[in-house]
Order: C-alpha cells, then structure tokens, then sequence
C-alpha cells in the first residue's frame, strides 16, 4: 500500500511525502501508521477522524484534515491523504 501526504496552504502544495507499507498488516491499520508516519515528518500533532472524514475516505481513498481536525494551530489550510496504491 502507498499513501500520499500533502500539505496545502494557499491552493499551493507546501510539502508532500509517500508512504509504504507492504506489511500483512489490516488495511485499517495500515491507514493509521502512514497516517502517524506523515505526521512524523511534517511534525504535526495527529488530527480527529470526524465523521466526514471517514465517509470521505471511504468513499474516495482520500480525506482532507482541516483546523477543525487539529487540536493545535496549523499554518497552513490542510493536510490531504490518499491512497494511491493498495496491495
């Protein structure tokens, strides 16, 4: 599985980086380590799954974590996460 991480602020890409995971791991719990591993690198506190989140992830392989998603001030508009290959 590989999932993308990208940083927006200003309809302009700031930072992005890929993660892999080809472990046998659930898909489920390989959402949530790329998920941790790109907050990692972009030193971000985890954002909350809202309720629209998750249906927009399931429904697209892809969500946008806003201000409302971070307990913490962010300086930028958002952090997308998508899917872009599964094992």
């Amino acid at each position: 599985m590989r999932i993308w991480g990208k940083i927006w602020k200003d309809n302009h890409l700031l930072k992005d980086t890929t993660i892999e995971d080809h472990s046998n791991d659930t898909r489920t719990h390989k959402i949530f380590h790329a998920l941790d591993d790109i907050c990692l690198e972009f030193d971000l506190g985890k954002p909350i799954w809202l309720d629209s989140n998750i249906r927009e992830f399931q429904k697209h392989s892809s969500t946008k974590f806003r201000q409302d998603n971070f307990i913490e001030e962010i300086d930028f508009d958002f952090l997308e996460f998508h899917v872009i290959e599964e094992d």
